[in-house]
């Protein structure tokens, strides 16, 4: 295997790199947000009734957090082939998979046709979506921040992160049309499923755009050198977990709080504008739409200035104030009007891609390249199972048990103190090497 090393493509290369790996992201977190937002709104109903509603809410949240228990195993297993065989194969495989089981959502036969049959595939599919994402992200980045130099890295490698609150603002702009164009019973009994079988159709565009990206030229040198060498090397998941546990901690602990705020911000967000305030769905669609375009213009501004300042500072200014701000939050929802809706939910996104935007370059130059996609994978995804998959059923049970935003408020706060806590045992990564192999190159290389 023959590579050139290089940092720094061409501009149309590069721009195609990034754009085809924004697209792919935006396609898959599409996928998976819309599930979030099908759950607030449609699952509760359609796939776990129950006398009570906010019952079947937490049931239905439930089955979304369950795609989040999985991300690790797929976080595993991709990182695992994506260190071995290269990023490009298993971004191509994270999308099919994805798509895929989100157009089988779209098909699926409700409680009312087929009973308990109808929650257990629903959750299957989404099981599958979860095994999916948790290898997209790893790929998505690092193919980014691999084909950049360390000086843009943080601008460059936030790209496919300003995917999320594309696919975010896609998933919830098709819901709010639909359920504006269409009467609550249409939407309610069939409307819901458009916006999954349209997913069939962005796959393909997902994939022809894929398929088309370079391999990283930082993975084609490492592998060249490791082809080299005659003794054979150890499972990237044991040599990370032996060689970088302490990287793999700090990539969680940095994640807790981002991924915490970010789904009471746009996921609980519309249980309890509807449910505890008793305001139309087309509000809070609506306030999250708002924001997810804010959002997006955001994050790369704060990548960077990663760039400029540093990745920690940066981040910390993000979980800090997170902390701070979810208690201007939820009173800000409670005056019921949507101009104060849509500051609140904006000002939480705002905050937030202080911390994503910086992300994906900071974890990526924590990890040595023959480990990098598990290392980042798994350190990623680790997050999301106690973070962002419990936070819309944990905000949701303390609402049923207290009837108030405050424990809610509390439970943000706290994890945003694991995070500041995890950045500030973390060293600065900015400007660091990507062609780095070991833990003492990657420390070196800093």
């Amino acid at each position: 295997m023959n590579a050139t090393r290089s940092d720094s493509p061409s501009g149309t290369s590069l721009a195609r790199i990034v754009g085809s790996s924004m697209i792919g992201t935006t396609i898959e977190w599409y996928d998976f947000f819309l599930y979030g937002s099908a759950a607030a709104l449609v699952f509760n109903k359609a796939f776990f009734p129950t006398e009570d509603e906010l019952i079947g809410t937490l049931l239905a949240f439930s089955s979304f957090a369950i795609g989040f228990v999985f991300r690790p195993l797929g976080g595993l297993v991709f990182g695992h082939f994506g260190d071995r065989l290269g990023r490009k194969k298993l971004l191509v495989l994270s999308l099919l998979l994805m798509g895929g089981a989100t157009f089988a959502v779209g098909l699926l036969p409700t409680f009312g046709t087929i009973g308990v049959a109808a929650p257990i595939l629903l959750t299957l599919l989404r099981v599958v979506q979860g095994f999916a994402l948790g290898g997209e992200w790893g790929g998505a980045v690092l193919i980014v921040s691999e084909h950049t130099d360390s000086a843009r890295r943080g601008f460059w490698a936030s790209w496919p992160q300003a995917g999320v609150p594309t696919g975010n603002l896609l998933a919830t702009a098709v819901l709010a049309v639909l359920s504006a164009v269409q009467s609550e019973e249409a939407f309610m009994a069939w409307g819901w499923r458009l916006p999954f079988l349209l997913s069939g159709l962005l796959v393909l565009v997902g994939l022809w755009i894929r398929l088309a990206v370079s391999e990283s030229p930082v993975f084609l040198e490492a592998a060249d050198k490791a082809e080299q060498r005659s003794a054979p090397e150890q499972p990237p998941i044991v040599r990370v977990l032996r060689e970088q546990w302490r990287e793999v901690l700090i990539a969680s602990g940095a994640r807790f709080v981002e991924n915490v705020c970010y789904y009471v911000i746009t996921a609980f967000v519309l249980t309890y504008i509807t449910k505890q305030l008793d305001l139309s769905e087309s509000v809070a669609l609506n306030a999250v739409l708002v924001a997810s375009v804010v959002h997006f213009v955001v994050i790369p501004i704060w990548g960077a200035l990663s760039d400029r300042y540093g990745r920690r500072g940066i981040y910390l200014i993000g979980a800090v104030g997170t902390g701070f701000w979810i208690f201007a939050f939820f009173p800000l929802l409670e005056t019921g009007s949507f101009a104060m809706i849509a500051l609140g939910v904006t000002g939480g996104l705002v905050l937030h891609a202080a911390m994503y935007g910086p992300q994906a370059a900071f974890m990526s130059e924590l990890f040595g390249t023959r480990v990098r996609y598990s290392g980042a994978s798994i350190g990623y995804q680790l997050a999301s199972v106690i973070a962002g998959g419990l936070a819309p059923t944990i905000a949701t049970g303390l609402l049923a048990a207290f009837d108030s935003w405050v424990p809610i408020a509390i439970y943000v706060a706290l994890g945003a103190a694991v995070t500041s806590v995890a950045i500030l045992f973390a060293t600065e990564t900015r400007g660091s090497s990507l062609h780095t192999e070991s833990t003492a190159e990657t420390e070196i290389a800093r």
